[in-house]
């Protein structure tokens, strides 16, 4: 789709702010090298490095889907429940936007994120 939209955005932005994703009292992920997502007409997205995501709390659910700008998404939803993923990610993302890999999001209306505050490293990521 970049080539029928070259003005469409989306900007992979690294951040050392210590970022949580909760369910209730369950800690999803917590990490302090997260990738804020801000795709035009989505909003920011944080998306969280895969080994900083505690699954046991997830599992599959087989359900994929095709975002145009970042390629094929897979989907977790709550261990042992029912319904639609609130945990995506992007295994082989399309080349603009290649740092994806790696990093899953939650969705933030089913899972809250904090953000707090960031570390100071001298170079901007």
């Amino acid at each position: 789709m970049y080539g029928a939209r070259p003005d469409y955005r989306v900007d992979l932005l690294a951040r050392t702010n210590a970022m949580a994703a909760w369910l209730d009292d369950a800690c999803l992920a917590r990490s302090d090298a997260c990738l804020v997502v801000d795709e035009q007409d989505h909003g920011l997205v944080v998306y969280f490095p895969r080994d900083a995501v505690d699954f046991t709390h997830l599992e599959p659910t087989g359900e994929r889907t095709v975002c145009p700008f970042k390629g094929e998404a897979v989907y977790w939803r709550v261990a042992g429940g029912e319904g639609d993923g609130i945990a995506w990610s992007y295994p082989d993302p399309f080349p603009e936007v290649a740092r994806l890999a790696g990093y899953v999001a939650f969705d933030q209306e089913a899972v809250r994120v904090t953000i707090g505050k960031g570390s100071f490293t001298g170079v901007r990521p």
